[in-house]
């Protein structure tokens, strides 16, 4: 025998165990109904449904490939498109998504609207923790709450959750009748366990959908986990390790502005490494002719019947960008901040960087664009702290930075030294903050405000609240108070306060 015909024998008869293998998984998550290409980042023409299904196409033909979704793909309220033309799209993505998890705004429109548009799908939606009355998953593939795909020899587990603040989110009218939630990590660790034992994968995927910190909770407290797809808290993450746990973790921003790409190298069977990251769908990327033509002709007659959604609000003589939300100060957010702060005859103002989802592009804002960039109704807050409360809400806003529990916010200034806040300045009067600002003291009473979600709702907040005085919900409505601002004349220039950070 000669010598490259004995190699080539031996290559052929090597046992699977020595076999190599890369699978790639695609994701898209929180895509929200923004099937119109937007600003985003301090840039026009960002995103869009033509250009995201024309890159996981493409994807798809490689056969190694797997698209998956982290949820929310409707929106109640904002855009308008979502309550135009429901979850229209959920078909386009036939062919091409391989699974999907269930989203607290999937639920938005109710249970008969979810399962008219789950009967339109060929892919699956997954929610372990979401039960009937038997106590069994509610939404299963083959009776299990749990999706395996295996791609050349390699066994693929894919789950989903429903994080707590998601649970907290959807109303209860909204849920199938007879179904509850359950507690998120025992129910994962119900599906790892039966992937790891009975399905016998090569790797666990968690599809969503839960807040960053539950999902790192959670990888600490379920071993077995691979990668997280990261959902829900519109982050915009690299890939890498969560802290104190061997499990990958990336997530895409929001609407589609970017796709996670993960490549998952395989060597016999066993999960050799993880690589990977964010792919940006801008204009370099093409759009899928027919879905775009599809968008336009959708995206007129929606202008038509509502016009009023597309009303010229002001101008911006620059754009307010959102980079920073959940880092620190983002120019959407200290603008807002202050005309709130001014509104509320406050020393120091406080919004969720949840409560942004967009910046404002430069030139006309209109209506759609300014509720696609701060989409939730709020009432704004107002209470009195003294400065030792003060600065423990600072710390907690602090506490929760790289999250969208950080705050924005407008009227105080601090430094940051190992993760706490210190040298702390507000303004000496609210309505002259020409004056300047001073030290903080702790034995001084200030008034200060926030909305009305992190007042009453957002954990930690609420209960560093309840100890504050005079609390009160002011008529002062958060939406008209910008509109009324941007309606007004005022610049972006000519509004921002730069305290903060």
């Amino acid at each position: 025998m000669n010598k490259p015909f004995a190699l080539l024998t031996s290559l052929l008869l090597l046992p699977a165990c020595q076999t190599t293998r890369t699978v790639t998984l695609v994701g898209m998550t929180d895509y929200h109904s923004h099937a119109v290409p937007f600003y985003s980042e301090g840039e026009p023409g960002q995103g869009g449904v033509a250009r995201a299904l024309a890159y996981l196409r493409e994807a798809k033909t490689n056969p190694d490939t797997l698209v998956v979704s982290g949820g929310d793909t409707v929106n109640k309220g904002v855009p308008t498109w979502s309550d135009e033309y429901g979850c229209v799209e959920w078909p386009w993505f036939n062919g091409v998504l391989d699974v999907m998890a269930l989203g607290n705004h999937d639920l938005d429109y109710g249970a008969e609207a979810f399962e008219r548009c789950r009967a339109s799908v060929s892919y699956p939606v997954l929610c372990a923790n979401l039960v009937g009355a038997d106590g069994a998953p509610y939404l299963q593939v083959e009776g299990k709450p749990y999706v395996v795909r295996e791609v050349g020899g390699v066994r693929v587990g894919f789950f989903a959750v429903a994080g707590p603040d998601m649970q907290r989110l959807v109303k209860a009218e909204n849920l199938p009748a007879g179904t509850r939630w359950t507690d998120a990590t025992e129910a994962a660790r119900a599906v790892v366990e039966a992937l790891r034992t009975e399905e016998h994968v090569d790797a666990v995927v968690l599809l969503g959908h839960q807040l960053r910190e539950d999902d790192e909770a959670l990888a600490r407290a379920v071993p077995g986990i691979d990668v997280i797809m990261g959902s829900h808290s519109h982050q915009k993450t690299e890939l890498g390790l969560l802290p104190g746990t061997r499990t990958w973790y990336l997530a895409p921003y929001q609407y589609l502005a970017y796709l996670s790409e993960v490549r998952l190298r395989f060597q016999g069977g066993k999960l050799e490494r993880v690589e990977g990251g964010l792919v940006k769908m801008d204009g370099t990327k093409r759009e899928e002719p027919e879905t775009a033509a599809e968008v336009g002709r959708l995206q007129r007659a929606l202008v038509a019947k509502h016009p009023e959604r597309f009303e010229v609000l002001g101008h911006l003589n620059r754009p307010l960008r959102d980079e920073g939300l959940t880092t620190g100060q983002a120019e959407v957010g200290t603008w807002a901040a202050e005309v709130w702060r001014r509104a509320a005859g406050v020393h120091a103002f406080f919004a969720l960087s949840a409560s942004f989802r967009g910046g404002l592009p430069a030139g006309e804002v209109t209506v759609e664009d300014f509720l696609g960039a701060i989409p939730y109704r709020n009432q704004l807050v107002t209470a009195e702290l003294t400065g030792a409360q003060l600065a423990d809400w600072v710390a907690l806003s602090e506490s929760k930075r790289g999250t969208d529990s950080y705050s924005q916010r407008s009227g105080i200034r601090y430094e940051v030294e190992d993760g706490r806040p210190v040298r702390l300045r507000v303004l000496k009067e609210p309505s002259h903050p020409e004056a300047g600002d001073e030290p903080v003291k702790p034995e001084a009473v200030y008034r200060v405000g926030t909305l009305d979600f992190q007042a009453f709702v957002a954990g930690g907040y609420k209960e560093a609240l309840s100890v504050a005085g005079n609390v009160r919900r002011t008529e002062l409505n958060a939406h008209t108070l910008l509109m009324d601002a941007l309606r007004g004349g005022a610049t972006a220039s000519g509004i921002e306060q730069p305290h903060g950070k």
